[in-house]
């Protein structure tokens, strides 16, 4: 069926295309809550050398393989105290073996050595998991933290650390997510000036996104999908619907305002504006698709359940929004008194005066561009530990606590695992043990722990700099570098090492994902645009604009600029999973913009052969639906924000960042002043490459392009400003 076929099929049959969707919606939600989700935030899956040592624990040391919630406690009497270990003991019995789920062992500084401060006022105890923090149910350690709530003590604090505890403390969806929705409601009445037409695109993405979630949530049952993945989701989803959404709405007000009945301004929404939001949507989870080649397991599910939100929010755009524009029929069209021709608005006068300056704004622009993005050479990929968490969540006065009183390196210690293979024995570890006291950016190494069957050892090695710190980092590296040379069977792991191998992953990977990413790009813009230069200048910028975006984040998360007023801890490195997730998202979006300004753009040079004014029209006719688009985006991204994860924070305000930068001085300056000086080689393509590559046309279909200008003079009055109109067309 084509887009014309389908457009007229949703106008006349819309009551039934409106109860599909929402039969689906409640079906599907309800079936949804019924199977329930099965998220794992288990970040491994490429083969690095921390996870043979976590392989080699659970086969070797059963149960000690899983992760670890560390009970810290504090008090001005000191940790042995008789009123403190009495209610401290008796809250061990409470959350030991047997008493909370999962949990396989505990080991309290009343048992042991080493985990009592100096001075007696700080001491930990270890709860130890059969299972890694992302295979546990999300409220594992749910037990732990009420039972930590009834502790009451005069002067005596109690705190948990660890990702189990990180995990059950997730906040639930909704809050800011809300807000998000509601600022681009606001956004849209502003723009429209009509409740009508501003619930439209409202409706369409939250059917769209509503439907989503409840795929994302079943994919988790068939694989790794991470507990974030549907706040992802439902960013991206809220973000690509309502915008999709609204470029239909305006294409079809457009066809009211030019004389065109409901039926047929259906049919041109959804043939050019419909068309351009399936290239832009399958761009979008083309990008996405392209972190498949990272090789990571939970980056599968993260891809997948994005890109099920950007295609159910295609969907609705392009059969449920007609299908409800049939309904509203002419009451869609913006009264009489508030249309304005696009030669008559600011953007068309400010398209004018960039092109009378091009190579002074470009110079500008492109200026600015690369001075944001500056920070972006200095990026540091990593998994920022819970010290940047906020000081009112437990993790953190828990990562606080072990600090003071044991040094940052005792939040996340680095396990030696030996298999006594070969030449590697009990003795060959311990020398090499022994040796490690000497490092620099070693804090203590703890005696080797013998497995029952005597054919391995794990040795704990504290680290003097935090888990996110470089010498941290190093420190992994360097170790795993004298095991090579002393040819012995030793594995480095723990949860830091897992994070460190998984950056250094991704490290490797970034470039040839980009390079994958920006090659398809390329090719589909040269098929719907014909033009080298066009697809060539639309990667170069998208590129800029991410790279502004990653400067940025590099500055207020790394370095710590504004840190106060974006909410978070204290710096620490960029999420290792950010910048691909940022990259794929951004060059989507990117896309949608440059696609729906270029299509407008080309259409007019189809007409007038111009280009300088094919570049204004075009520019003057999308600015408005832009910005509100970018406002949007922007909106919903920045919501996030609001939020406790420091890790949402982060991908919100990227997103935020770069559509911003996008919308303004790529697609307001750069863009319009690079077209003005490459003239008409901007539709240049040598005609061996036009026999080759296929065609493809997000422009009107000749018959509904010819329509919509012929009823609109037939609609217009005979005046001197609407005969001017007709001659400008």
């Amino acid at each position: 069926m084509t887009l014309a076929g389908l457009a007229r099929w949703c106008y006349r049959r819309r009551r039934l295309v409106v109860l599909l969707w929402i039969v689906g919606f409640v079906v599907l939600n309800a079936l949804g809550g019924v199977i329930g989700s099965a998220f794992s935030d288990n970040f491994s899956g490429s083969h690095s050398d921390s996870i043979a040592a976590f392989d080699l624990l659970k086969e070797r040391f059963p149960a000690r393989a899983g992760d670890t919630t560390d009970i810290v406690f504090t008090s001005p009497r000191g940790v042995n105290d008789a009123d403190v270990r009495g209610a401290m003991d008796a809250l061990f019995a409470e959350v030991g073996p047997g008493k909370v789920g999962h949990v396989v062992a505990i080991d309290t500084p009343y048992q042991g050595v080493g985990r009592v401060s100096a001075d007696g006022s700080i001491a930990y105890a270890t709860v130890t998991f059969d299972k890694q923090a992302g295979d546990l149910p999300a409220k594992a350690a749910q037990p732990l933290i009420d039972a930590v709530k009834k502790v009451k003590v005069p002067g005596l604090t109690v705190e948990l650390s660890g990702p189990v505890v990180a995990r059950a403390l997730q906040p639930p969806m909704g809050a800011t997510e809300g807000i998000g929705l509601l600022a681009a409601i606001v956004i849209l009445f502003v723009a429209f000036g009509s409740l009508l037409a501003m619930s439209l695109p409202v409706m369409a993405a939250i059917f769209g996104v509503g439907i989503g979630l409840v795929f994302v949530t079943l994919l988790s049952h068939v694989i790794t999908v991470p507990s974030f993945a549907p706040y992802v989701a439902i960013m991206i989803g809220l973000g690509v619907g309502i915008d999709y959404a609204l470029f239909i709405v305006v294409r079809y007000r457009t066809g009211l305002h030019d004389g065109l009945d409901p039926e047929n301004a259906n049919v041109l929404a959804l043939t050019t504006a419909g068309r351009a939001v399936l290239f832009a949507g399958c761009t979008v989870i083309i990008s996405l698709l392209g972190m498949f080649l990272m090789g990571i397991n939970f980056i599968y599910g993260l891809s997948i359940g994005a890109v099920l939100a950007v295609l159910m929010t295609m969907l609705a755009s392009v059969t449920f929004v007609p299908a409800i524009m049939g309904f509203a029929g002419t009451k869609l069209a913006a009264k009489e008194h508030k249309r304005r021709h696009h030669r008559e608005t600011a953007a068309f006068r400010w398209s004018r005066q960039i092109q009378k300056r091009p190579w002074l704004m470009a110079g500008i622009s492109l200026a600015v561009l690369v001075t944001i993005a500056v920070p972006m050479f200095s990026i540091h990929l990593g998994v920022a530990d819970q010290g940047n968490d906020p000081t009112s969540l437990t993790t953190r006065r828990a990562y606080d606590l072990l600090a003071k009183g044991f040094g940052a390196g005792s939040n996340g210690p680095v396990l030696l695992a030996a298999d006594f293979t070969g030449t590697t024995n009990q003795d060959t570890v311990t020398s090499f043990a022994a040796t490690l006291r000497a490092d620099p950016d070693v804090a203590f190494v703890a005696p080797a722990n013998i497995n029952a069957a005597g054919n391995a050892a794990v040795v704990p090695v504290i680290p003097k700099g935090a888990p996110q710190d470089r010498s941290t980092e190093q420190l992994v590296h360097r170790l795993r570098s004298e095991i090579k040379q002393r040819g012995l069977a030793v594995h480095v792991g723990s949860v830091t090492a897992i994070a460190i191998d998984a950056s250094d992953h991704v490290g490797r990977r970034l470039p040839v994902m980009v390079a994958a990413v920006i090659v398809l790009s390329f090719l589909l813009l040269l098929t719907v645009f014909r033009s080298v230069l066009v697809a060539v200048k639309a990667g170069i910028m998208n590129l800029l604009s991410i790279g502004a975006a990653y400067g940025v984040i590099v500055a207020i998360f790394q370095w710590g600029w504004l840190r106060t007023v974006v909410g978070i801890g204290r710096p620490g490195p960029i999420e290792f999973w950010v910048p691909m997730m940022l990259f794929t998202v951004l060059f989507g979006l990117s896309m949608d913009y440059e696609v729906f300004l270029l299509s407008r753009v080309r259409e007019e040079y189809l007409v007038s052969g111009d280009n300088a004014t094919a570049v204004a029209d075009g520019l003057a006719s999308t600015a408005r639906v832009i910005t509100a688009a970018a406002a949007i985006m922007i909106a919903v991204f920045v919501s996030f924000v609001l939020g406790d994860l420091r890790v949402l924070k982060l991908l919100g305000l990227g997103l935020a960042t770069a559509i911003f930068i996008d919308a303004t001085i790529v697609r307001m300056v750069l863009v319009p002043a690079t077209m003005e000086l490459l003239g008409n080689a901007n539709w240049w393509l040598p005609k061996w490459l036009d026999r080759l590559v296929p065609r493809i046309s997000v422009e009107a279909p000749p018959d509904v392009a010819a329509a919509a200008p012929a009823a609109a003079a037939a609609a217009e009055p005979t005046t001197p400003v609407a005969a001017g109109r007709r001659a400008n067309r």
